[in-house]
């Protein structure tokens, strides 16, 4: 397919100020609440994602402090159906979905294409307030009697209760607006936007991610709409859709509810499988393995997702033709996933691995994505799901994927665009041990959870048997670890904003697009258009001052080394590859046709 064109709608914010970055352009209140600019939304929702992930975390913590000890430890029954349903709730919908396709998607997408901006600017905006008026809907419902139905919010008891379900269900249904909104600006703007010589097969594979997590985010989210309307419908005028009382099914709402939940597993897994691309080829010098290959597995799995949400529902009293459907199809949508890690796993094979904080990250995706994945086949498989559904095998294993993969994916990919993003390097010291406390902790709590599970324990459960204290003890301790990781990493990142290090325009020395900007980029991203002459992964192209300096920073000086706006880092050894690539020919930027 013929490129396309640049033609975003230029920021603002940055208008007759082309050499001053996106923090300094304009630094009023008044510029942040009403920003056209790509990369401000994406810092909004950055802070506001994290803010949810705080709230989540501190309600996870407060469940197991709770299953400490068998009985009451800290609160009554009532109080922790509330309490994991808020987990639950606020950390799917309003911090694992918008996460990284809202805050780094918004960010470096365009980046990544050469474009000014996203498509739509002012739909981007208002996609940003759709979602705080969401997460204030959410917010009202903590204060309001709470909600005790589960994430799922599965009825019959979702009608029955008196707890603040029409608030919650309602922020939620906005919230998919803002999903949508996103997906669609997501779309236009790869198709529409990309620099010259930036053709489908030199997309980066963090924009092949995005792009198949907005096809998900556009097809499958008005169907969560449309069963929360009905559910609230129901719920105040009493119309018969889904309570049996009234002439409905129950199971019906499960039908629905997972045709766009399971879709929406890999509305927050692909993002996280999108940045992990980009770090391994950064970090081990080479171009990802089987590029169409990991291209087209993100495609595969957008849409074998719709497929096989049945796997939800063995045991709600499906056909026996119809489960062994599902579970056929749960085996096929493995294939993808494999695809994605055999060949990272063949990218690093031979590679010049440095192990920087954020690869680090990468490779703990890797490890436990597949734990998750593995694990993913014994609930799909028909006879095992009966004995293991609604156990703690399923809460070790939705947290080995969601937890493991995306939220890892995510820290790992804010470590590694944290100096474009702000212009400031971390301590990578303080960086690697808060890794150590968030990989052990995370295993220990959730490692153990496997075991609970297949000995019987269900999940959800206030009480449970003294035999199970031990293994609900060591899960415990492994949050409290994990907790401390996150708080490590919470004072790194505040610290490198007020006494970092001024980040060079290429930390890392990768060949990605986004990093021949300057750190922080400026307002517009680019002061021209660029054509793109190679691809984004093209390592064995690099001279070795490329692989020791980084692309960009080597084009910079090549093309004009008057206006180099920053000294190279000093050499970390750390980062210098094992062995240099050749030095190519003078048109080594040029790719063959």
């Amino acid at each position: 397919m013929t490129a396309q064109a640049t033609t975003a709608t230029p920021s603002h914010t940055g208008h007759g100020h082309d050499d001053a970055d996106y923090l300094r352009v304009d630094t009023s209140p008044l510029s942040w609440i009403v920003t056209l600019d790509h990369k401000r939304l994406g810092i909004l929702y950055l802070a506001s994602t994290l803010t949810m992930f705080f709230v989540g975390g501190v309600y996870a913590l407060l469940i197991r402090t709770e299953l400490l000890t068998p009985g009451r430890t800290i609160m009554d029954p009532d109080t922790y159906n509330k309490v994991f349903t808020l987990h639950g709730a606020i950390m799917v919908f309003l911090f694992i979905i918008p996460s990284v396709p809202a805050a780094l998607g918004n960010f470096f997408l365009p980046i990544m294409l050469g474009a000014k901006d996203v498509a739509f600017p002012r739909l981007n905006l208002a996609s940003f307030y759709v979602y705080v008026v969401g997460a204030a809907f959410a917010l009202f419902s903590i204060f309001s009697n709470s909600v005790d139905t589960g994430w799922t919010f599965y009825t019959p008891y979702s009608q029955t209760t008196s707890t603040s379900t029409i608030s919650m269900t309602l922020a939620v249904f906005i919230l998919g607006f803002s999903s949508i909104l996103t997906g669609v600006n997501f779309m236009a703007t790869v198709h529409k936007l990309r620099a010259p010589g930036l053709h489908w097969k030199r997309l980066p594979l963090f924009v092949w991610g995005i792009y198949a997590t907005a096809v998900i985010q556009v097809l499958a989210t008005p169907v969560l709409a449309i069963t929360l309307l009905m559910l609230l419908m129901e719920k105040v005028l009493s119309i018969g859709w889904f309570d049996p009382r009234l002439g409905g099914d129950p199971v019906l709402f499960q039908h629905f509810f997972w045709f766009y939940s399971h879709p929406a597993v890999y509305i927050m897994i692909l993002p996280g499988m999108a940045v992990v691309n980009e770090i391994i080829a950064t970090f081990s010098r080479r171009k990802i393995f089987g590029y169409m290959f990991v291209a087209m597995s993100s495609v595969g799995l957008a849409l074998l997702g719709f497929l096989v949400w049945g796997h939800h529902m063995f045991v709600a009293g499906m056909s026996e033709y119809a489960t062994m459907v599902f579970s056929g199809l749960t085996f096929l949508v493995a294939i993808p996933s494999g695809v994605k890690v055999f060949n990272w796993v063949a990218t690093l094979y031979n590679g010049s691995v440095s192990f920087q904080s954020p690869m680090l990250y990468a490779l703990a995706f890797i490890v436990l994505f597949t734990i998750g994945g593995l694990t993913g086949l014994f609930l799909g498989t028909l006879s095992v799901d009966v004995h293991l559904h609604d156990t703690y095998f399923v809460v070790a294993h939705f947290h080995y994927v969601m937890v493991g993969g995306t939220v890892i994916g995510f820290i790992g990919g804010l470590h590694y665009w944290w100096p474009k993003m702000t212009g400031k390097m971390f301590d990578e010291r303080l960086a690697k041990v808060a890794f150590a406390f968030v990989f052990v902790g995370f295993n220990m709590t959730f490692l153990t959870q496997f075991v609970m599970g297949s000995q019987g324990m269900p999940r959800r459960y206030y009480d449970y048997l003294d035999q199970f204290q031990p293994l609900h003890g060591f899960s415990s301790v492994g949050a409290y670890v994990l907790g401390v990781g996150f708080l490590i990493m919470l004072v790194m990142f505040a610290l490198s904003l007020f006494r970092g290090e001024a980040a060079p325009p290429n930390p890392w020395g990768s060949a990605g697009f986004e990093w021949a900007t300057a750190s922080p980029p400026i307002a517009h991203n680019f002061h021209h258009t660029p054509v793109i002459h190679r691809g984004p992964y093209d390592y064995h192209l690099a001279t070795e001052e490329e692989l020791f300096d980084g692309f960009p920073a080597a084009a910079q000086k090549t093309a004009a080394p008057a206006k180099t706006a920053a000294p190279a880092a000093a050499p970390d050894p750390e980062k210098a590859p094992a062995k240099a690539a050749e030095p190519a020919p003078p048109a080594r930027r040029e790719e063959e046709e």
